[in-house]
């Protein structure tokens, strides 16, 4: 996916966000097929699927008549690679039949992914993998939750035509599977104290009794964690700048890159000359004016607090003319490249911040 492509889902995803909200707050029950309609299709096409070509997605899908139909069926080279179930918007999805229904039903034509979608929330799971149920889960994702939409936007763009196409979901699959039971080997370790733990431990702290260390790794807190995998190529490091003394630091080793980030912060358009900080920006959000300000280190100064994107603040500042959101989120989900305008000398109005980005997109091509 181009990074054209991830903006464009990003702003869908923004789009579709902000369309929950207003349903929710309308506290007006949408059916499926308008879930489908309204949440789901923006997603699949930002995904770049064809929904009106039925060689590539399928709607009520039945491998056989007799079959029970699955909502979408998603094809490359006119053969199934995923499924999608779709459930009317605030159903909840911790049911285990519905993601029993459809994991069973790719088993049987042969799909290896599955995805459970009420239109908020995605759950994708591995069908072939040879576990149970509760353990086929691979991620779980939802568009509302602004905090998390980094992830949510490396999740869905899994779910992409091109990712599909390079089987860039088992590729993480098998990291993540590895890693999980990697996770469980080493908890088990610090648990259960386990013996040959205890003796490497008293093996490289000489003088400690096996009374001494085990009463020792009680006490401690560890936690076993991995960060997310990611499909990324890796990446060169950039050579360090000469210091003082007129000598360069030896470059890093290349290593693999495992979160990944949208070229085009704040702080790259400064560094490359784009903005000019101070630099202030408004939008008006019903009928209300409201101005903000990029700083020197990227940071946006809105109503005396400084929050650390476009995003947050934009979603605060929505908050202060409409109240926070009802349902415990801090503040609306919020795209702040297109909230945010500035002034654009050159044409004489104002345009959102979104510009500036892609001009610097356009200058790395």
């Amino acid at each position: 996916m181009t990074e054209a492509q991830r903006q464009a889902l990003a702003n869908t995803l923004a789009q579709v966000g902000e369309d929950i909200e207003r349903l929710r707050q309308r506290r007006k029950r949408i059916g499926e097929q308008d879930t489908k309609g309204s949440l789901i299709d923006p997603v699949l096409s930002a995904l770049g699927w064809n929904l009106r070509d039925p060689d590539e997605v399928s709607r009520e899908y039945r491998r056989k008549p007799q079959d029970n139909p699955v909502d979408f069926a998603l094809f490359l080279l006119r053969s199934p690679c995923l499924f999608i179930e779709a459930k009317a918007l605030n159903t909840n999805l911790d049911d285990r039949k519905w993601a029993a229904q459809t994991i069973s039903y790719a088993a049987v034509v042969g799909v290896e992914w599955c995805v459970l979608t009420n239109g908020d929330e995605y759950r994708l799971y591995n069908v072939h993998a040879s576990v149970p149920v509760e353990e086929k889960q691979f991620r779980q994702v939802q568009i509302s939750d602004a905090i998390k939409m980094e992830y949510t936007l490396d999740t869905l763009d899994l779910l992409s035509k091109d990712k599909m196409g390079e089987n860039s979901l088992s590729v993480l699959w098998k990291a993540h599977f590895i890693d999980r039971r990697v996770k469980g080997v080493l908890d088990d370790l610090f648990r259960g104290l386990d013996r040959s733990l205890v003796a490497l431990v008293r093996k490289r702290t000489d003088g400690l009794t096996r009374s001494e260390v085990e009463k020792s790794l009680k006490r401690a807190d560890v936690r076993i964690d991995f960060p997310v995998a990611s499909t990324l190529p890796e990446i060169p490091s950039v050579p360090a700048a000469p210091d003082k003394g007129g000598t360069q630091a030896p470059p890093k080793k290349p290593g693999k890159r495992t979160n990944t980030v949208i070229p085009g912060t704040l702080k790259d358009l400064i560094g490359a000359d784009i903005i000019h900080p101070p630099l202030g920006i408004e939008v008006t959000y019903k009928k209300v004016r409201l101005t903000a300000t990029i700083q020197q280190d990227g940071t946006v100064l809105f109503d005396g607090k400084t929050y650390t994107s476009l995003s947050n603040s934009g979603g605060m500042a929505r908050n202060s003319v409409i109240g926070p959101p009802k349902d415990g989120r801090p503040f609306y989900q919020t795209n702040g490249w297109t909230f945010w305008r500035y002034w654009d000398d050159k044409t004489g109005k104002f345009k959102a911040i979104d510009h500036l980005r892609q001009r610097f997109l356009d200058l790395k091509k």
